[in-house]
């Protein structure tokens, strides 16, 4: 029986004026801000956090979206993703933080065509559903 232990990346789908704000890694790949958990801290503490640190903004949490474990082959490395839908109402710009190199807020239809593993992506159409239906916590 094998041990599977993956490191836990918290990751927060933040969507304001129709838009998802994302960063840009090392790899030119696009993502979700966000980041691990700290010891004793909760998932929810901890996206607001990375947020915050990443892009400057104060969110709030509505709740998980969705959850996966994405192998990056590049750092022959598998990390259990989960991304939570968050609200703002900061009208600030983001602000980028020295662990990306961009930063950017895309429309829903931008989003497909991004390098972005699939997985961030079924993620924010997920939040976009659920912000759709009025029920964004459920």
């Amino acid at each position: 029986m094998s041990d599977l232990r993956y490191p836990v990346s918290i990751k927060g789908i933040v969507v304001r004026g129709g838009r998802v704000l994302l960063v840009r890694n090392e790899r030119a790949e696009w993502e979700l801000p966000g980041g691990r958990l700290e010891p004793g801290e909760a998932p929810e503490e901890c996206v607001v956090r990375e947020v915050r640190e990443e892009t400057g903004l104060e969110v709030t949490v509505a709740g998980i979206v969705d959850a996966w474990p994405y192998h990056i082959a590049v750092a022959a490395k598998t990390v259990f993703i989960v991304t939570y839908g968050c609200g703002t109402t900061s009208a600030a710009a983001p602000v980028l933080s020295a662990e990306h190199d961009r930063i950017g807020e895309f429309t829903e239809d931008q989003v497909p065509a991004l390098p972005m593993p699939q997985g961030y992506k079924t993620s924010i159409d997920r939040w976009y559903t659920r912000l759709r239906s009025g029920h964004p916590a459920g």
